[in-house]
């Protein structure tokens, strides 16, 4: 494999938006500045185009795209057009479902429309929506519903929230609320309730990798509040179960501790594309950084760059079809093989 180029990985971690109006950006991109402390040079606008221009540069071979909008009714909208890029697109898009996960009954929904209509590779939410935690009792009936299907499930910080001390939430505070969500999550009981959803956690775990040997020590002691009897061996295992994506964490600073805390097959690709916090300088100096490692070899980097078909059988499949379709050297040299 070329150091400087991926050959044929999956990218669990891009996004996608729905078609707006050059007034509808433009609306955006104020509402971002003046709410957020996010400062764009000029509106983003998501196509499929560019990110199958970013893919093909770099040697992906296909992205699954999530967008979690902030209503159920939005939420549904944007499902189906996602739906709609996986059927012109069957071999280079896959879909995570978003769960509107304030409103079970409407998650449920969403589940029920990922076979019949969305034909959905896995699902997507975020760790607080409408101000319900992914901790939340309430969402119990979502989670069995996808313990039973045994779904792969990415999982996102809110990234559009208000800025912490005066800088946007993309920046720092993304990576605290996933840790603050994946642990209310622990010591709910939802890992060891639902242990057949398999969970991406999205930037390398964000903080959690690096404070879960302090999450060990400590979290089972007397002082901490335990009502279900979490014990620290418990802690361990919960993280080491996780699975962690790579998107803005391709750095030895982020991989290390994910793979102390989780191992090296429990990592996936992520790059972040598709939203305005990714410019293709950033996204290529991570990849850059990933493909560089001195943490993975080769084979460990090919396995991290397609694992994500082995938590997403659907998009094995379409990727083989594809295979099949087109020859099987040529469909070779552009997905890639495992090893």
């Amino acid at each position: 494999m070329s150091a400087l180029r991926a050959n044929g990985w999956i990218d669990v971690h891009a996004h996608f938006h729905t078609p707006k109006t050059r007034e509808e950006l433009e609306m955006t991109a104020a509402a971002m500045s003046h709410f957020g402390c996010f400062l764009l040079p000029e509106p983003f606008e998501w196509t499929p185009e560019l990110a199958l221009d970013h893919m093909d540069r770099w040697g992906i071979a296909m992205q699954l795209l999530s967008n979690i909008p902030k209503t159920a009714e939005l939420v549904r909208i944007s499902n189906e057009y996602g739906a709609e890029l996986v059927r012109r697109y069957p071999s280079r898009f896959g879909l995570l479902a978003a769960l509107p996960t304030n409103d079970p009954d409407a998650a449920l929904r969403e589940i029920a429309r990922a076979d019949a209509g969305l034909h959905a590779d896995g699902f997507a939410v975020t760790c607080c929506y409408g101000e319900v935690y992914l901790g939340d009792k309430r969402l119990w009936p979502v989670w069995a519903e996808l313990n039973r299907r045994k779904a792969s499930v990415f999982m996102h910080p809110d990234a559009v929230s208000p800025p912490s001390l005066g800088r946007p939430a993309a920046l720092l505070e993304v990576a605290f609320e996933t840790t603050r969500t994946v642990v209310d999550m622990l010591y709910a009981g939802l890992f060891r309730e639902f242990p057949d959803i398999r969970f991406v956690v999205a930037h390398c775990g964000a903080a959690l990798p690096a404070l879960s040997g302090r999450l060990a020590l400590l979290g089972a002691e007397a002082w901490v509040p335990n009502p279900l009897g979490i014990t620290s061996a418990e802690i361990t295992q919960t993280v080491a179960n996780l699975f962690f994506d790579t998107a803005a964490t391709g750095s030895a600073t982020h991989l290390r501790p994910a793979i102390t805390a989780a191992g090296k097959s429990h990592l996936v690709y992520g790059s972040d594309c598709g939203v305005p916090c990714s410019t293709e300088a950033t996204l290529s100096r991570n990849l850059l950084a990933l493909l560089q490692s001195d943490d993975l070899s080769a084979e460990e980097l090919q396995t991290l760059g397609r694992n994500a078909a082995n938590l997403f059988p659907s998009v094995l499949a379409r990727l083989e079809a594809s295979l099949s379709s087109q020859g099987h050297d040529h469909a070779h040299a552009h997905i890639g093989a495992h090893a």
